[in-house]
C-alpha cells in the first residue's frame, strides 16, 4: 500500500462540509431543508410538506409514515455541490422519540445547524438534541427561521441562547422588524442590508437578495422608512457593541455559535447560511480509533481507506427490498470495487457504492473523507461496525441507549412467528427498536424510546414485511445490560433471575425490571454484576 496519500485525498476532504440539521418539531427544519437543496442547485422546485400530490412530497421525507404525518423519522443523506464546496446534509428526525437516531446521525456529522423558530425559541427538543451535541463538540450555526412572522425580540433570543445553552452567541447578521414589519437583515461583517422580497406565487428557484450599501448611498433610504433605518442602525450598533464578536476558532471548538436569520419558506437567508457553513463551518474532523498497537488519531492525511456505519436502512426500494448501509469516510481516496474489511475480518468487494439524494441514489466512482457512500449489503454490515483496507481499524462505538417503552410483540398469524422473528430482527439491526428475546417465553419484547416508534415499527412490518402485528402490555419498565468480571457471578445472577433475563440481538444478557427501584434494588444486591443503561455497537 502506498504511504502517502494520493494528492487528490487531502485536498478534496478540504472542499467537504457534513452537517446535521436539528431542530424542535415544526421551527421549520424540513423546509430549510428543501431551501438548501434548492440554494445548492440540488433540486429544482421546493416541496411543501403540507402539499398535496406525491409528485410534490417533500425529497427529505420518503417514508410513507413521514409524508403522511409531515414529520421526519429517519435520517436522511443529501450531496450537493455549490460554490467550490461538496455539502452533505444529514436531515435528522425532528422528533424526540427518534432521538437514538439522531445521535447515530451526529456522529457522522463534522457540524450542525440548529433551527429555532423566531417566536418560540429553545424549545424542549432543541435543548434535548443540543445536548447530544455537546457530547462530541459538534459547532453549531444557528438560523433563526420564521422572520417574516411575528417574532420575539431578537437580544431576547440571544440571551436566551447564551443563558440556556451556556454559549456566545455572535450574529452574523441583524434583523430589521419581524413579521409584516420585516424588511431584510444587516450584513453585520460587510455593512450591507439585504432586502427582504416575499417569492411571488408560483416562483421558482431562488434568488440571492438585493445588497444595499448602508453608507455612502441613498438607496438604503429608499428600502426603508426613515423610522426603520434609525431603528436598524440603534439595534444593530448595540449588538456589535454588546455581543461577542465572531471567533473562528471559539466557534470550531464548541463555544461559541454564529446567527443568521432568516425564513425557509420564503428563501430569504438561506443563501447566507448556506455561505456560512461553507465559509466557516470544519473540514472533515479527526476520528479517534483503536488499531492493534492502540488508540490512535485518523485525519484526511492518512492514505488507508477507512470508514464507520452510523446508519442501516432496509427498503428504501420497496421494489427491490434492498438494505444499504450508510458509511462516513474518515480517510483515503474510495474508489469504486475496492475491497473493504470490518475489524471483527470480514471482507466485502464494494461493487456499486452509492450517493444519495434522499431515497434517490446514483452509483459513484470514487468519494472522499466526509462523504457518506451506500453499500448494499444482505446482513454483512451493522450499525457501528468500522471499515478500512487492512480491517485493522475500530472506530469508537455508536451506543445503544436503554429504551424507555417496553412492550410484547407478537403476530396476528401463529404460523408466521418466524417471519416475525426476521422482521423485528431486521428492523432492531436498522435501530428503529431494540428486540429482546425473554429466556422464559416466545413473545418478543420490543424496546423503544418513544411511543412513535411503535408505531413506525407497525407500519413498516405491515409494509415490508406483509405481517400485522400486536403490542400488548409488558410486565417490564426498564432494561439494563448486565455484565461482570467474573464469568461465574454472572452466570449465576442470570440463573437467578431466568424469569426476568433475555438476550439483545448480539446475545449479550439484558435485565427486564419492572420498575427503576426494582432496578436498584437488585443492582444493589448483585454488587459483582454491572447494569448498564448503554452498549456500544462495535464492529
Amino acid at each position: 500500500m502506498s504511504q502517502t496519500a494520493p494528492p487528490d485525498a487531502p485536498k478534496e476532504a478540504a472542499r467537504r462540509r457534513t452537517f446535521a440539521i436539528i431542530s424542535h418539531p415544526d421551527a421549520g427544519k424540513t423546509t430549510l431543508t428543501e431551501t438548501l437543496l434548492l440554494a445548492g442547485g440540488a433540486i429544482h422546485l421546493a416541496g411543501q410538506v403540507a402539499a398535496r400530490g406525491e409528485a410534490r412530497r417533500t425529497r427529505s421525507d420518503w417514508m410513507k409514515i413521514e409524508r403522511e404525518r409531515g414529520i421526519s423519522v429517519s435520517a436522511s443523506v443529501m450531496t450537493f455541490e455549490g460554490d467550490g464546496k461538496v455539502f452533505n446534509l444529514l436531515d435528522t428526525p425532528g422528533h424526540e422519540d427518534f432521538s437514538e437516531d439522531t445521535y447515530r446521525t451526529l456522529t457522522a456529522a463534522d457540524s450542525a445547524i440548529m433551527v429555532l423558530d423566531a417566536a418560540k425559541g429553545i424549545e424542549p427538543q432543541t435543548l434535548k438534541l443540543f445536548e447530544v451535541c455537546r457530547l462530541r463538540d459538534v459547532p453549531i450555526i444557528t438560523f433563526i427561521n420564521k422572520m417574516d412572522r411575528e417574532a420575539q425580540d431578537p437580544f431576547a433570543l440571544i440571551d436566551e441562547i447564551q443563558s440556556r445553552l451556556a454559549l456566545d452567541a455572535s450574529p452574523l447578521y441583524w434583523p430589521a422588524g419581524s413579521g409584516q414589519r420585516f424588511r431584510g437583515m444587516l450584513d453585520l461583517r460587510a455593512d450591507e442590508f439585504l432586502v427582504y422580497r416575499r417569492p411571488e406565487a408560483g416562483e421558482q428557484g431562488i434568488v440571492a437578495p438585493e445588497r444595499l450599501a448602508m453608507q455612502g448611498s441613498n438607496a438604503i433610504a429608499a428600502a426603508l422608512q426613515p423610522e426603520e433605518l434609525a431603528e436598524l442602525r440603534e439595534t444593530s450598533a448595540l449588538a456589535a457593541d454588546g455581543l461577542p464578536a465572531f471567533d473562528l476558532e471559539s466557534y470550531r471548538a464548541g463555544h461559541l455559535t454564529p446567527i443568521v436569520f432568516g425564513s425557509a419558506l420564503r428563501r430569504f437567508g438561506v443563501i447566507e447560511l448556506l455561505r456560512a457553513i461553507g465559509d466557516l463551518a470544519p473540514p472533515p474532523r479527526e476520528q479517534k480509533a483503536e488499531a492493534k498497537a492502540g488508540p490512535i488519531v485518523i485525519n484526511t492525511e492518512k492514505p488507508e481507506v477507512t470508514g464507520f456505519v452510523f446508519k442501516i436502512q432496509a427498503n428504501m426500494d420497496p421494489k427491490h427490498r434492498d438494505r444499504v448501509a450508510f458509511v462516513r469516510l474518515c480517510s483515503g481516496r474510495f474508489r469504486r470495487g475496492m475491497t473493504l474489511k470490518t475489524a471483527a475480518g470480514k471482507a466485502m468487494n464494494v461493487h456499486n457504492p452509492l450517493m444519495f439524494m434522499a431515497q434517490d441514489r446514483e452509483i459513484t466512482d470514487e468519494a472522499f473523507p466526509g462523504d457518506v457512500i451506500g453499500i448494499p449489503n444482505y446482513g454483512v454490515l451493522r450499525v457501528g461496525d468500522s471499515l478500512s483496507e487492512s480491517g485493522a481499524i475500530r472506530f469508537s462505538g455508536i451506543p445503544n441507549f436503554a429504551p424507555e417503552l417496553l412492550k410484547r410483540c407478537r403476530v396476528k398469524d401463529p404460523l408466521k412467528q418466524k417471519h416475525l422473528k426476521k422482521a423485528l430482527d431486521a428492523l432492531a439491526e436498522e435501530g428503529v427498536t431494540q428486540t429482546f428475546k425473554p429466556v422464559i417465553g416466545s413473545d418478543a419484547v420490543v424496546g423503544a424510546v418513544g411511543a412513535l416508534q411503535f408505531d413506525v415499527l407497525e407500519e413498516r412490518v405491515r409494509e415490508e414485511y406483509g405481517l400485522d402485528v400486536l403490542f400488548e402490555a409488558s410486565p417490564y419498565q426498564a432494561a439494563r445490560w448486565v455484565s461482570s468480571d467474573s464469568k461465574a457471578d454472572l452466570e449465576a445472577f442470570v440463573e437467578k433471575y431466568k424469569s426476568q433475563m433475555a438476550e439483545d440481538i448480539d446475545g449479550a444478557p439484558v435485565f427486564l425490571g419492572k420498575s427503576a427501584w426494582e432496578i436498584g434494588y437488585v443492582q444493589e444486591k448483585n454488587a459483582s454484576v454491572r447494569f448498564s443503561a448503554t452498549k456500544e455497537r462495535l464492529g
